[in-house]
């Protein structure tokens, strides 16, 4: 039986085991001092594998009771309630490198709203400007038409030829766009009237052809996304008394949902016709669009700034006035909804956004100046801090898995190549 730091400390058993293949190393048990950490095991395994022939040094992570080790392995195991009498399973998986800062986009005002699809990025901006941009920094759009600080964008649809996008804004109106990226011009296509107050949040559902707002009026609205007038409002307002603006026909919305008491700050589509929120009124709520009510109601401690839903682990992240990241199964029944607290940042957090290729792996933006990878198995510590803002992180995106992109209060949008597509 192998071992390491053998002298004075304590004796462990642990046994190495490894989902890649390419780095397995035999699976008998080694004796290791209670006290070893990452950086050890990190030797220990690359020797093994030397020894086995494979000189290429690997960085390691390595998951101790499903959590990534970050501290010593006796402190680990310890507040896990594990036992150290017994063999303790030491996974190991070779260690992304951190995020590549790649271009930094500088805009005239606080950037609040950003997405990506494949190789555009929209901004909205605190100049009441939506900004195209590509993933290589150069900038292709400014698009004016709001008449207040734009607060949220989405792609809607994406070809070849042309991308349809959304724009909501705090002067009470969501907008419509058409770009025809041949020419490189836009056209307004709907304006969204309804709301009573600023809109801070847009959610588009592609497969249905619809999508949602909401707003400081406490009102969630569902909108249809289609290019094509239509008729179908809950207001029952005719064809020939809709208002012609200048550039595109007024569009009403399908359904008005009222269940909050604030502002809807955040909202997303978790299913074809289901929709989670979060408010400034301490709680999440899970809709039927179709039926136009809450399903589920799940209370909170602070205001909510942002959620986010993965579709891969079903669990919803969100963004809170406390500092922390809350991680939520939204369809349990039995113990606690919060199945974890992550701690890191030290002044509100703004944004969430999930990995869209790997269900443990999210970013976060906050007050701090901070952007923040996370892996859902280190609640206690960042996998890294991106750095680069000089001011409040607003908004974040990782649509594409190639690319993480925020915006901030410094005036910039931020654009880091990622190694985890």
């Amino acid at each position: 039986m192998a071992g390491i730091n053998t002298a004075d400390a304590p004796q462990i058993q642990i046994k190495f085991v490894t989902k890649q293949t390419q780095f397995a190393v035999p699976d008998n048990p080694f004796s290791v001092s209670v006290n070893i950490i990452p950086d050890e095991l990190n030797i220990l395994v690359n020797q093994i594998l030397k020894d086995s022939g494979n000189d290429k040094q690997v960085e390691f992570d390595f998951l101790v009771c499903s959590e990534l080790l970050r501290t010593s392995l006796s402190e680990h195991i310890n507040e896990r309630g594990a036992s150290t009498e017994d063999v303790i399973d030491v996974e190991y998986l070779e260690k992304h490198p951190p995020p590549e800062p790649q271009d930094c986009l500088v805009h005239d005002d606080w950037v609040s709203a950003v997405a990506v699809s494949e190789k555009w990025i929209l901004s909205g901006c605190y100049d009441n400007t939506v900004q195209i941009w590509t993933s290589k920094g150069q900038h292709k759009l400014t698009i004016p038409g709001h008449s207040a600080p734009v607060k949220s964008v989405a792609w809607i649809s994406m070809d070849l030829e042309s991308g349809t996008f959304v724009s909501a804004s705090q002067d009470q109106t969501a907008i419509i766009w058409k770009w025809n990226i041949t020419r490189n011009s836009v056209d307004w296509i709907h304006v969204c009237r309804g709301h009573e107050q600023s809109l801070e949040s847009v959610g588009v559902n592609k497969d249905e052809g619809v999508m949602a707002t909401g707003s400081w009026d406490t009102m969630l609205k569902i909108w249809s996304t289609s290019d094509e007038d239509e008729n179908d409002n809950e207001d029952g307002e005719s064809r020939s008394k809709r208002m012609k603006t200048d550039r595109g026909k007024t569009r009403t919305p399908k359904r008005t949902m009222k269940g909050h008491k604030e502002a809807v700050s955040g909202v997303v589509w978790s299913d074809k016709s289901e929709l989670i929120t979060c408010s400034w009124d301490h709680t999440l709520k899970i809709w039927d669009s179709e039926l136009g009510g809450i399903k589920h109601e799940i209370p909170g401690n602070k205001s909510f700034f942002d959620l986010d839903y993965s579709p891969l682990s079903r669990v919803v992240i969100t963004a809170s006035a406390d500092r922390h990241i809350r991680l939520y199964d939204p369809r349990t029944s039995e113990g606690s909804i919060v199945k974890t607290t992550f701690t890191g940042h030290t002044q509100w957090v703004q944004g969430v956004r999930w990995s869209t290729t790997n269900e443990n792996l999210f970013i976060s933006g906050a007050c701090d100046n901070s952007l923040k990878l996370w892996d859902t198995r280190s609640p206690k510590a960042p996998l890294y801090e991106l750095s680069g803002h000089e001011n409040k992180v607003l908004a974040c995106n990782w649509s594409n898995p190639k690319f993480i992109v925020s915006g901030g209060a410094d005036n910039t949008v931020r654009v880091f190549k990622s190694s985890y597509a």
